[in-house]
Order: C-alpha cells, then structure tokens, then sequence
C-alpha cells in the first residue's frame, strides 16, 4: 500500500490525519508503511482476540497514561467514528486516572519509608 493510500484509509477510518503522520510521509514516506505493519502486527485485521471497541479503548488508555497528546487526539477523532458509547469512553478516562493516581502512591514509597523513620 502506498503512502497515500495510507493516508485515505487513516481519514476514512478516523476522520482526519494526525499532523504528524502527516508530515512524516512527506519527509519519510517509508515510516508509514512500517507504521502500518506495526499497527497490523499490533491489532490483527482478522482474528484478534479484541473487538475494535477494546481496541481503540486499550489505546486511547495508553495514550493518556503516555501522555501522547496526538496519539490522544487520533484516538478521540476514532472513538467519534466509531460510535463507541460514552459511558465504555468516560469509565476508561477514569481507570487511567485511578491507575496514574496508584502509580503515584507507588512512586511515593521512598518517601513515606523516610517519613515513617524506615529503611532508605
């Protein structure tokens, strides 16, 4: 598949083209092909263990826990093409926000050791 034919597909499937996909066919017009194989190697087109939802929903999550506002935005502009349902969206904010609030506790734990007059 071709760069542009890449590039439909991406707009048909989301809505609009991320701007860095964008300019990086224009620069390196190989990186999203391999993107794509990726993506292929990531979420098999047919047979997969996840539905499309789950999909979009496992990345929107790691997008937000990666803080990869681009790659947040791409999945918003998916999650609008795709119809998923507010409640699976908002209930998937909310597990990504309850696990970067666990991962802060888990961070902290030096912390509290030296509070607590324990090991350093």
């Amino acid at each position: 598949m071709n760069p542009q034919d890449i590039l439909d597909m991406m707009r048909k499937n989301m809505g609009r083209v991320p701007p860095a996909i964008e300019k990086s066919v224009a620069v390196d017009p190989g990186l999203i092909q391999e993107h794509v194989r990726s993506k292929g190697f990531a979420m098999p087109p047919e047979g997969g263990a996840l539905d499309e939802d789950t999909r979009t929903l496992i990345y929107l999550a790691a997008a937000l826990a990666g803080t990869s506002p681009a790659c947040v935005r791409a999945m918003a502009d998916k999650i609008a093409q795709q119809g998923i349902a507010r409640e699976k969206v908002i209930e998937t904010v909310h597990i990504v926000r309850l696990a970067l609030a666990t991962k802060v506790i888990g961070d902290a734990e030096p912390v509290f050791d030296a509070l607590a007059g324990g090991p350093r």
